[in-house]
């Protein structure tokens, strides 16, 4: 996350960017691969509860976006978006630092299964689960065919 200063930001980029190239290395030997995790970036309007307000934010900074942008255009499926491409309020994170925004659901879709281009015929669902609450995220699901 950059959201602690323009340090923490600038090394959030310089990780994404290393991260991407070890993906980019690591599909010559392994072209089939499912990247799961936390990219605290909410890629799309559509993803977070209020774009507008939060346009300055990190974590949905127009250079994160354009970031996620160019990862999935590199030869990534977000798989959520593919089963879902329009579903609107589904989200994996909530603040924690105000209580009533999870109850409200005034979160962040930040939480990403994304696969390789080649295994996008072998998504049968994905889904986001809400209602599990152990942390100030929920789980987020894909299921593939191989």
């Amino acid at each position: 996350s950059g959201t602690s200063g323009d340090e923490r930001q600038t090394y959030k980029y310089q990780w994404l960017n290393e991260f991407a190239e070890y993906l980019s290395a690591l599909q010559k030997t392994r072209p089939k691969l499912v990247i799961c995790g936390d990219y605290n970036i909410a890629h799309q309007e559509i993803d977070i509860h209020d774009p507008k307000g939060n346009k300055k934010s990190s974590g949905f900074l127009p250079e994160e976006r354009d970031w996620l942008t160019n990862f999935l255009e590199s030869g990534y499926v977000d798989t959520f978006r593919h089963i879902r491409p329009t579903e609107a309020h589904r989200y994996s994170w909530w603040s924690q630092r105000f209580p009533t925004v999870r109850q409200n659901n005034k979160g962040w879709r930040i939480d990403y299964i994304a696969v390789t281009d080649n295994l996008a015929g072998s998504i049968i669902n994905a889904d986001i689960y809400p209602e599990v609450k152990h942390s100030d995220h929920c789980p987020v699901y894909v299921e593939l065919k191989i």
